[in-house]
């Protein structure tokens, strides 16, 4: 018997998919899985190796091997990559970028959507990513997908950049948010795509708070 909804949160990057996810969640005391956090431990995994990313027989022995435990707490969540808490180190600039093209391999995503699976079973789950309400779990209780404007999106990821301390310009950030796009949305394999089924929400002009409210009454509705 499952234990609560499975809920799917689709949409590009900066729309303020996982920010909500997590807050749902939290309100919920759903599990919160963060599938982007799975691959960019995969994309780290591979960097620590030396492993290039047409380096198939090695990245399927290193995928033989790889444990990505997800662990709560208060703060979020906590990625550990064998043995090593990656929370971090994978939201770096060259885990971003290098998290997307491994993404694209066909046995990386297998291995992830069976962990994802595994873990979202027994429902109560809220996960968000490029392909979750098609792909992972194309029969979710609830999808949605996000999208905002991408001056939007550049905008608030610059912002979390300075908090961080970080000195990047909104230029640059524009720019590598738009071959995000681009690539995510044109990959062969699990592209970012909205399923027929999905509740469209556009988070422009909306605040995170929000954006949770509103899904909240949603699946209050729902039940």
């Amino acid at each position: 018997m499952k234990k609560g909804y499975v809920i799917a949160i689709d949409g590009p990057a900066a729309s303020g998919k996982s920010t909500t996810a997590k807050l749902l969640a939290a309100r919920l005391e759903y599990v919160y899985i963060d599938s982007g956090a799975m691959y960019r431990a995969c994309a780290l995994a591979a960097l620590q190796n030396k492993i290039g990313l047409q380096e198939r027989k090695k990245i399927k022995s290193m995928l033989d091997q790889i444990d990505i435990q997800i662990k709560y707490h208060p703060k979020g969540n906590k990625i550990i990559l064998n043995g090593e808490d990656v929370s971090k180190r994978i939201r770096k600039a060259d885990i971003t970028k290098l998290s997307s093209e491994i993404a694209v391999i066909d046995i990386v995503r297998k291995k992830m959507v069976e962990l994802q699976r595994k873990i979202g079973k027994d429902g109560a789950v809220i996960m968000d990513g490029r392909d979750i309400g098609t792909v992972v779990f194309p029969n979710a209780d609830f999808k949605f997908f996000m999208i905002a404007d991408i001056k939007t999106r550049a905008k608030r990821r610059w912002l979390e950049a300075k908090e961080k301390g970080e000195d990047l310009s909104l230029e640059s950030i524009e720019k590598e948010l738009r071959w995000r796009d681009e690539n995510d949305a044109n990959r062969k394999i699990s592209p970012l795509k909205r399923a027929k089924d999905a509740i469209d929400i556009d988070t422009s002009d909306m605040s995170i708070s929000e954006q949770v409210d509103f899904l909240y009454k949603i699946i209050n509705q729902g039940k």
